[in-house]
């Protein structure tokens, strides 16, 4: 049964905490007032199976869910830490509306509602929390948006050939036990090759070490001899697959043939390993390499950075929208494009369009990065008064052209927030699936700081007119607000 809000949280024992203990702190307190709206988890029950929406056992409320969530993203802990730090904590049980009776939910229920609920899910949740800010008496207005993309890294390690091998070796016969006792003792057996992959592995490394010239010839027959062995453990996979799906009969047949299926689908995953072993071998270009056994969406993606040349994982489209392009612009960022593989900007700029025209926002100034195309940029987004794409000549005069770059570069520095801040860095979520899952959630926290009451109403304070550096210019804004304070002081 789904329950979308947990009901009172207040009890008997918070009338003897002190009042600071009671009271959020400011940053809690904005976000408290923004999840307060239980329009914002229309999604949820839209998306639940209407066979279990009054039925069954209850389920953890979803705005709990999700304020845990926005906890963990903005915060970088993970399942465990998250229930560890909420349980501790009278303020993140208050926000997370937890009373002091009651259990925090166990990291394993967190981690399955956030799979059941998936990606389509929280991205509507994004687009309510969008389409309230720019509706109702203080309405954010998208004056200006700038759309960049960057790589997700998937929650992998580098990979190898013989690595890979390894791996296949181990998850088939580790697989295959598992189903061991559903088998029965006439069935064929998956014998464990991983060690044997792990002693070539050792000996190559043993070889590049020593630098003796041969490290390449000798990397190729071991990688070679590291193939056979995963096919002959993928042989054997199919084979006690093949003898599940034949006893499937009466009690148990679900669940072997379930099994079944498992098997069959880490020796596909095994068979493209051993396939991309014979390509290397013959010379033969490899596209679409599996990267992870795990995670069979991750693709490598080079990007021409330094630092780091290719990357594995996934591609991003983020497009935020400002109602200014002055210095420090933060706006809402609307769900993310993103494909399997390395998309180039203009394939996903299409579905960027579409999630712009689906939330009715028409930005009056964009600012692209030079991997766009104007013609193309042109037919997807047709709306805008002024195009700027980096290293393009642009129709605006100087001013605006030098304005809207600077306002362009703002958006890596948007991408590196989100990366440090909100976990964008690298998807603790297998799949592309689970990729998109994890960048919604990062989204959310990030236009739910944005969307902050107190942000709102801020605003920047004058200097005094006599306050001065010794240079001549004014001082820090932080340094401003305190300057009033104290003439008026001296002057009483």
């Amino acid at each position: 049964m789904l329950r979308v809000s947990g009901g009172q949280v207040e009890s008997l024992f918070d009338l003897g905490l002190p009042v600071e203990v009671r009271e959020l702190p400011a940053d809690l307190a904005g976000l408290d007032v923004l999840l307060g709206d239980l329009a914002l988890f229309a999604p949820v029950e839209r998306a639940w199976e209407q066979t279990a929406l009054g039925h069954g056992r209850p389920t953890v409320p979803i705005d709990r869910v999700v304020r845990l969530m926005v906890i963990k993203q903005r915060s970088g802990w993970g399942y465990e830490t998250l229930v560890r730090e909420v349980s501790d904590s009278l303020h993140l049980r208050r926000f997370c509306r937890i009373a002091l009776t009651e259990r925090v939910p166990d990291e394993s229920t967190i981690r399955k509602l956030v799979r059941r609920l998936g990606a389509e899910v929280i991205e509507e949740i994004c687009r309510a929390v969008i389409t309230t800010a720019t509706t109702g008496e203080r309405r954010f207005v998208a004056r200006a948006a700038r759309i960049d993309s960057t790589v997700i890294e998937a929650d992998v390690r580098y990979p190898t050939d013989l690595g890979l091998a390894a791996d296949a070796t181990h998850m088939l016969a580790r697989e295959a036990a598992n189903a061991a006792a559903l088998a029965g003792a006439d069935a064929p057996r998956v014998q464990d090759r991983s060690r044997a992959v792990a002693r070539r592995l050792r000996r190559l490394n043993r070889t590049l070490a020593a630098r003796t010239g041969q490290g390449k010839p000798t990397a190729l027959r071991l990688t070679g001899e590291a193939g056979q062995l995963v096919e002959r453990s993928m042989r054997q996979a199919r084979r006690v697959a093949e003898h599940l799906r034949r006893r499937a009969r009466g009690r148990g047949a679900q669940a072997k043939l379930v099994a079944a299926r498992r098997i069959e689908q880490l020796a596909d995953r095994a068979s493209v390993v051993a396939q991309q072993i014979r390509q290397r071998l013959a010379g033969q270009k490899i596209t679409n390499r599996l990267v992870s056994l795990a995670d069979p969406d991750a693709r490598p993606i080079r990007k021409g950075k330094l630092r780091q040349p290719t990357e594995f994982g996934y591609v991003v489209q983020l497009a935020e929208l400002c109602e200014n392009t002055r210095r420090g612009a933060r706006g809402l960022i609307v769900p993310a494009a993103t494909q399997i593989g390395s998309p180039n900007e203009p394939d996903l700029l299409p579905t960027t369009a579409a999630e712009l025209r689906r939330l009715n926002l028409r930005p009056r100034e964009l600012a692209l990065d030079g991997g766009f195309f104007p013609i193309g940029v042109a037919e997807d987004l047709p709306g805008p008064e002024r195009v700027f794409i980096a290293g393009r000549q642009s129709a605006g005069s100087k001013r605006t052209n030098r304005r809207l770059a600077r306002f362009r570069v703002g958006c890596e520095g948007r991408i590196s927030h989100l990366k440090r801040r909100y976990g964008l860095k690298r998807s603790r979520l297998k799949g592309h699936h689970g990729a998109r899952t994890w960048t919604a959630w990062a989204i959310l926290a990030y236009n739910l700081d944005t969307r902050h009451p107190k942000r709102l109403t801020a605003s920047k304070p004058a200097p005094h007119p006599s306050a001065t550096n010794s240079n001549g210019r004014a001082p820090h804004p932080s340094a401003a607000v305190l300057i009033p304070n104290r003439l008026s002081g001296a002057s009483s």
